[in-house]
C-alpha cells in the first residue's frame, strides 16, 4: 500500500466517493497540453471540496498529484481545527487563574476612586 493510499484511507476517503473528470489543458506547455484532456478535476461529494490539478502533462501523475492535494485540504482542516481546541483550552485556563497581588492592589485603588467619585454626587444642601 502506497503512501497516498495510507493518506486516503486515514481521511476516509474512498474512490467511490470521488467524481473525477479531465479537462483540456490550457497555458503554457505548448501544443501538447492544449490539444490533450491532463487537467485533472476532482470533486470529493460527501464534503463538496473541489480540487484542480495540472502540474504535469501527464494526466495520471496530475491525478496522483490530485489526490494528495485532497489529502493536504482534509490534514489542513484538522490542524485548525485542532489549534482553535488548544487556544480555547489557553484562553479558559488563563481565565481561571489567581490573580497577581499587584492586579488585586490595581483592583482596590480603582474601586476606591469609583467609590470617593460616588460620594461627591451627594446631595447639595444650601
Amino acid at each position: 500500500m502506497t503512501t497516498l493510499e495510507q493518506r486516503m484511507k486515514r481521511w476516509k476517503i474512498l474512490e467511490e466517493d470521488l467524481e473525477e473528470r479531465f479537462v483540456l489543458g490550457s497555458g503554457a506547455g505548448g501544443q501538447k497540453i492544449n490539444k490533450t484532456s491532463s487537467c485533472v478535476y476532482l470533486k470529493h461529494l460527501p464534503t463538496g471540496v473541489e480540487v484542480n490539478c495540472q502540474e504535469t502533462r501527464f494526466r495520471e501523475r496530475n491525478r496522483e498529484i490530485a489526490r494528495e492535494r485532497l489529502c493536504d485540504h482534509f490534514e489542513e482542516i484538522a490542524k485548525s481545527e485542532q489549534l482553535i481546541r488548544a487556544k480555547a483550552r489557553a484562553k479558559k485556563r488563563y481565565q481561571k487563574r489567581k490573580p497577581s497581588r499587584a492586579e488585586k492592589a490595581r483592583r482596590r485603588r480603582t474601586k476606591e476612586l469609583r467609590k470617593n467619585k460616588k460620594q461627591l454626587r451627594g446631595r447639595v444642601r444650601d
